[in-house]
């Protein structure tokens, strides 16, 4: 079953727990580009990575996260994060333990910085 729009733009909104700002600097770093799966276009860019410069632009967009300003696109984009998120948290413990970790950088990429919780 498909969560419904007010739904998502909640969980998101718990989920996502760094600023624009913090998403991009992250994004920028070594760390970011070593972890998760790489898309097959040959750029060499991660799933998470690109999806965490697509989480900025919602983000930025959107500062007070009014959820009457979220096009159909964030919406599918911000569903795909809430889904992400969630079943990593429920399935890694070490992003909680290590910062170090795949897990927790790829986490990061999409949004969820695990030292804050």
């Amino acid at each position: 079953m498909v969560k419904d729009k007010e739904t998502v733009v909640t969980e998101f909104n718990e989920l996502v727990n760094m600023s624009a700002e913090e998403l991009k600097d992250w994004l920028k770093g070594e760390k970011s580009a070593d972890s998760g799966w790489s898309k097959d276009d040959g750029t060499g860019e991660s799933i998470g990575h690109e999806s965490g410069r697509e989480i900025v632009q919602i983000l930025e967009k959107n500062p007070s996260k009014d959820p009457s300003k979220y096009g159909d696109e964030d919406i599918d984009h911000m569903r795909r994060v809430v889904a992400y998120n969630k079943r990593h948290l429920a399935q890694e413990e070490t992003a909680k333990r290590n910062p170090e970790s795949k897990s927790y950088k790829s986490l990061k990429n999409w949004g969820h910085d695990a030292s804050k919780t």
